[in-house]
């Protein structure tokens, strides 16, 4: 065996247990890889088949991958460990959370008139007048409103469409880089993450066309503030994209605009351009708060259906005390002056650390949104050089799949004086490793 953990069990769904339990206390780390069927079932007593089947299983569960000769290993972000960023170091400068500034940040206070007695939520699950609010803050931007429905957060619609839509094994073309968080949804589900290369306009054409070729079912892609990479489609991008998905008429597209109203560009969508299956997400972490739970879709009527289907029979609906306090807040005048001031401060900032960067020779991205990709050839002790210098930022492994190393920075709270000096510790950072910077 490659590892020293111990695999037991006498039936496949010991087995497979048993994997997963060595997955999960980190006895077995991504890329461990498991012992041949016919080897394993020698040292455990079973048959060839209860092997192969505890495998498959495993597989399925998206806890292992099989490479071909390579044989089977643990799956790089299994899905009983989640890659978690790792706690920042006492006395750093945070610069890797990519949360907003909580100076911009409006007071949450729970609505006081809903009273607990008894009502039909699962027969009118979504209050009416926030269906309105989300209508009208939707249709300026070009996106259909006919059908809207509530969900909790960006993660939890995005997860149930592809649960209720495709099936283990099955392919969604990805951004590279992209959200780690649903890079690793994406393999929790059993599903297959295909690259698709971004540039500062976005998602590539000729690498979705590529993705779609190679059986993707599902795209997934942020128009605008695209995290890490900052990315924001023009128009001819939007276009562009439209033409290669017009040609895959049953793929779903799932278009997670996050950061909406603090991303300082306007939305070019790929929604009204009528693809036959579509979903455009919008949450309210990134300017309202972290604690409100909630995400707002429109879509077609057949992945409202399935969508709502499969809520009704699980959380059932999104809580009624959370729909007034969020309807509350987006009706709200200064709420909706706080958040645009947040908007140019969170542009000014990654302005401010772009242009410093650049004017050290130092190239880097981040057309919209809150976070800044620098390219690099070594991670690790870019991360580690600005952590002496009292910085600490994420290293970009974890939003990567086949995309070169690079390291992202938030720039929600850093002002434009400490831009400056994150940009000459930067650069000597760069020096002092002997680090090749990549453009």
């Amino acid at each position: 065996m490659a590892t020293q953990y111990g695999i037991s069990g006498t039936t496949a769904k010991a087995i497979s247990a048993s994997v997963e339990r060595g997955v999960a206390e980190g006895g077995l780390a991504p890329g461990a890889a498991l012992p041949p069927v016919r080897r394993l079932a020698d040292e455990l007593g079973v048959s060839p088949g209860t092997v192969a089947t505890a495998y498959k299983e495993l597989r399925s569960r998206g806890i292992v991958v099989t490479r071909g000769r390579g044989g089977t290993v643990v799956a790089p972000a299994p899905a009983v460990a989640s890659r978690r960023p790792p706690k920042v170091p006492a006395g750093l400068r945070d610069l890797a959370g990519g949360h907003p500034d909580p100076a911009f940040l409006p007071g949450l206070v729970p609505p006081s008139r809903l009273s607990p007695a008894a009502r039909s939520h699962r027969s009118t699950p979504r209050l009416a007048r926030l269906e309105d609010a989300v209508r009208d803050w939707l249709r300026p931007d070009g996106v259909p409103v006919e059908h809207v429905t509530f969900a909790h957060g960006a993660l939890d619609l995005i997860g149930r469409l592809l649960s209720v839509e495709l099936r283990p094994g099955d392919a969604v073309a990805m951004e590279d880089p992209g959200y780690h968080h649903l890079l690793d949804l994406v393999t929790a589900l059993g599903l297959r993450a295909v690259p698709v290369a971004v540039d500062d306009a976005g998602m590539r054409p000729e690498a979705l066309r590529a993705a779609l070729r190679a059986g993707a079912r599902a795209v997934v892609y942020s128009p605008r503030a695209q995290n890490p990479y900052g990315g924001c489609f023009s128009a001819q991008r939007r276009d562009a994209l439209a033409g290669v998905l017009r040609q895959e008429p049953d793929v779903l597209v799932v278009e997670n605009d996050h950061a909406s109203a603090v991303a300082d560009v306007p939305l070019h969508t790929l929604t009204a351009d009528g693809p036959a299956r579509w979903v455009h997400v919008r949450t309210v972490s990134k300017f309202l708060g972290a604690d409100l739970r909630w995400a707002a879709a429109a879509c077609d009527a057949v992945t409202l259906a399935r969508h709502d289907g499969r809520l009704l029979l699980t959380s059932g609906w999104v809580s009624h005390l959370l729909q007034e306090t969020v309807h509350g807040l987006l009706v709200d005048d200064g709420t909706r002056a706080l958040v645009c001031r947040a908007r140019e401060v969170y542009a000014a900032r990654r302005d401010s650390l772009l242009g410093e960067l650049g004017a050290r020779g130092l190239a880097a991205h981040g057309a919209s949104g809150m976070n800044v990709w620098a390219p690099v050839a070594d991670e690790s002790a870019v991360v580690n050089g600005l952590r002496s210098h009292g910085w600490w930022v994420a290293a970009g492994a974890r939003f990567r799949l086949s995309a070169g190393p690079g390291v992202r920075i938030s720039v929600a709270e850093l002002e434009p004086a400490d831009a400056a000096r994150l940009a000459s510790d930067f650069a000597a950072v760069l020096g002092e490793s002997e680090a090749t910077y990549g453009g």
